[in-house]
């Protein structure tokens, strides 16, 4: 007998993966988020930029980067820069400084686009995991493991369970929409 449950860490990843993916979208405000990709070429090795210093977000317009090691600061500067994330470094001897441009109205138009694009991978992701959830439930049937009434049940546990994930992408996108057009 076949136990939806067991599909939630599938449905759970795809929000995480999505978590991810707008929070690299830069809006006007400081995110430390947008840095978690950036990868810095330190020791002979690429290693990610918060393995190798402290971001934080003093105010609401800019992050502060400071390394670990003050020997690798050029690095991490030419990181930052290669990354395009659309902000200048500012290096201060001991950190760098990424004050947050203001986003232009084309930009936050570009940025919703981008945005769109996002959720609706995520959209698309979620049905097709509920499509091949599904398969298995008619499957189980063919094969006798559980009658008609099961499959439905089973089929609206899952209708249920991805609706839940769809609310949860939609607020999600609501939310990174509200942060965008926030002057």
């Amino acid at each position: 007998m076949l136990n939806l449950e067991t599909f939630r860490p599938q449905f759970t990843k795809i929000l995480d993966h999505l978590k991810v993916e707008l929070g690299s979208l830069r809006t006007g405000r400081a995110n430390a988020a947008i840095l978690d990709t950036v990868q810095v070429q330190v020791y002979g090795q690429s290693m990610l930029l918060k393995s190798v210093s402290s971001i934080s977000v003093p105010d609401a317009r800019t992050i502060t980067v400071e390394p670990w090691d003050k020997s690798i600061l050029k690095d991490v500067e030419k990181a930052i820069l290669d990354a395009k994330l659309g902000v200048n470094p500012v290096n201060e001897g001991q950190l760098i400084r990424l004050p947050m441009p203001s986003l232009t109205e084309e930009s936050r138009k570009d940025l919703l686009k981008i945005l769109n694009q996002k959720l609706e991978h995520a959209r698309i992701t979620t049905r097709q995991q509920r499509d091949t959830v599904r398969d298995k439930i008619v499957q189980e049937e063919k094969e006798k493991l559980i009658g008609e009434d099961q499959r439905f049940r089973l089929q609206q546990k899952l209708d249920e369970m991805v609706k839940e994930i769809n609310d949860k992408i939609k607020a999600m996108g609501e939310e990174k929409e509200k942060e965008i057009m926030t002057v």
